[in-house]
Order: C-alpha cells, then structure tokens, then sequence
C-alpha cells in the first residue's frame, strides 16, 4: 500500500482515501534538525502501531473477500453472519486505529510518505530552500534531507559523514 500526497488527504493504493489535516499555507511548520529528531523520537510509536495496524488490515481485508466470494457462489447459502460480521467490525477497528495514528502525526506538521516502509519527512529549510529532513522507520537518528520535487531516492547526506551510511537494521 502506497501513499500519494493530494492536496488535502492521502491516497491509498487500495483506493482509500484518508484526510490529512494540512496547516494553511502561510502556518506551515519548519523543523530544525533538533526539533525534527526529538519529534522523531516520539512519532516512533505511533508510527510503529499505524504499521501494524495497517498490515493486520490487510489481513482482514483478504479474510472478508474470500467471504464475499464465497457468499457469491453459494448465494449467500450457510454464511456465518456472526463471524462476518465480527470480521468487518474488527476491520473498522483497525482502520479507526491507522486513521488515529495517522492524524497524530499529521497534527505535528510531519508528513507520512510510505506507510509499508514507515517514511516520515519533516519540512525544514536548507539554505533558504523548503526541504524535507527525511526519516525512515529503523535508521537510528536523521540523518538525510531532499528536495520537496525529489522523493526518497534523492536523499542526500545532511553531514557528509554520512555518504556512506547504510542501515545496519535493514
């Protein structure tokens, strides 16, 4: 599942369409590099259980359509109303749980680029231009910054000492 930035929510690759609440244009937050790493540090969690949450979603979502094909072929024949319905009320559930997390995050000014690797990137300026300080789930610190055109694949090294850096967790 991928998220794509519209103006106003993030798009799910599965078609679901979450809302962000965005900060109006002239509110938009900076982060320095400090204020990005200690917010980092508590978005962790909340990042880690909207993945989670996610990702059981995902299985819930395979359980209800194998039930939907079943229900076609046998016309709704010998179905388990009570464990179908159990499964969509847990799917709800798990849904309110990534759309909660996601809000929380959101709400801080940090934006959630990839929900299956865990990416946030934090606005910041560099120079007097707007960019990303980029995180991803597993890395022990911030250490990468992009362009806000470029993606993750443009990151770049906020100290050159970094060029280097491979995620020893990957």
């Amino acid at each position: 599942m991928e998220l794509r930035r519209g103006s106003d929510f993030l798009l799910l690759a599965r078609g679901r369409i979450w809302e962000q609440s965005n900060m109006a244009d002239d509110e938009s937050k900076y982060f320095s590099l400090t204020e990005a790493e200690r917010l980092r540090s508590q978005l962790e969690p909340l990042l880690i259980e909207a993945m989670e949450s996610r990702r059981k979603m995902i299985d819930v979502d395979e359980r209800i359509n194998s039930l939907a094909e079943r229900i076609q072929r046998s016309g709704g024949l010998a179905v388990a109303y009570e464990s179908a319905a159990k499964t969509r009320l847990e799917r709800n559930r798990l849904e309110e749980s990534v759309q909660s997390a996601l809000d929380q995050i959101q709400e801080t000014g940090c934006v959630v680029k990839d929900l299956d690797v865990g990416l946030l990137d934090f606005p910041a300026r560099i120079d007097d231009e707007e960019v990303y300080l980029c995180w991803k789930l597993g890395e022990d610190r911030i250490r990468f910054y992009h362009r806000q055109d470029e993606g993750f694949s443009g990151r770049k090294p906020i100290d050159p000492r970094d060029a280097g850096y491979n995620n020893p967790v990957q």
